[in-house]
């Protein structure tokens, strides 16, 4: 039985192993299975791996997307350059563990969002600066797409929430929501920016795929914007994922 799992904590959902599961069964993938891995301190992935001596490959969510690197032996360039890996591809040799990082946020955030894309898409707003953050930031640099970080508790290099003046929203015309705001079952909570200033130029995409509408895209889209959850982004990265990890 080949196995393959999510490590985060909480893990009260997972998209991840719904998909897989029923990837497995619909394309007659014997001897395969998906496992959630709840672990609250990254301390304990050598136990994890350990018990687990079927393992394959993970996905790494909240919150060890970042502490999660320095229990690897290797890492790729994409992944380095972010600083966070959410897919670990595991290896053994001579009864030793390999495990490799690489980000499939990148990959599934660029996917998903390209086709959106208009010219006047030109500066973002990016809100919140965690581990898939980091993520959207490098495919913006690398779609040479000036972006402000905007964050709740005052950081090097962000402003805060109140410091967004309606000239910021007018010239930010794609605007990306990285953190759990609106996420179930806190669905009333959302970015706290002034929607008014919001209108149909403006392209709201939100990582948030539960629920497939979070109060970000329904008050953006209330104002003409058009509007994108993080669904296909999971679907992309997961897929790459599967391919990482049958190399």
């Amino acid at each position: 039985m080949k196995t393959y799992g999510l490590i985060g904590y909480p893990l009260s959902h997972s998209f991840s192993k719904k998909y897989f599961t029923e990837k497995f069964i619909n394309e007659g993938i014997a001897d395969h299975q998906y496992e959630l891995f709840p672990i609250e301190d990254i301390k304990a992935l050598p136990d994890l791996l350990n018990d687990n001596p079927s393992l394959q490959g993970l996905n790494v969510t909240i919150p060890h997307k970042v502490n999660v690197l320095c229990y690897l032996n290797e890492v790729d360039e994409a992944a380095d350059k972010i600083g966070a890996v959410n897919c670990i591809s595991i290896k053994n040799f001579e009864g030793k563990n390999y495990l490799k990082g690489y980000n499939t946020d990148a990959y599934g955030f660029e996917s998903s969002l390209s086709p959106l894309l208009e010219p006047q898409h030109t500066k973002a707003l990016v809100f919140g600066d965690g581990g898939a953050a980091k993520a959207v930031k490098y495919i913006l640099e690398k779609l040479n797409i000036e972006y402000q970080v905007v964050v709740r508790k005052a950081t090097e290099g962000a402003i805060l929430y109140a410091e967004i003046t309606p000239e910021i929203l007018a010239s930010h015309k794609l605007l990306i929501n990285t953190t759990p705001l609106g996420m179930s079952p806190n669905v009333d909570t959302f970015p706290d920016i002034d929607y008014s200033l919001v209108g149909p130029e403006h392209l709201a995409y939100d990582l948030v795929y539960n629920p497939l509408e979070t109060a970000f895209l329904v008050k953006a889209a209330a104002e003409g914007a058009k509007t994108k959850n993080g669904l296909e982004m999971l679907h992309q990265q997961a897929e790459k994922a599967w391919a990482i990890w049958n190399k």
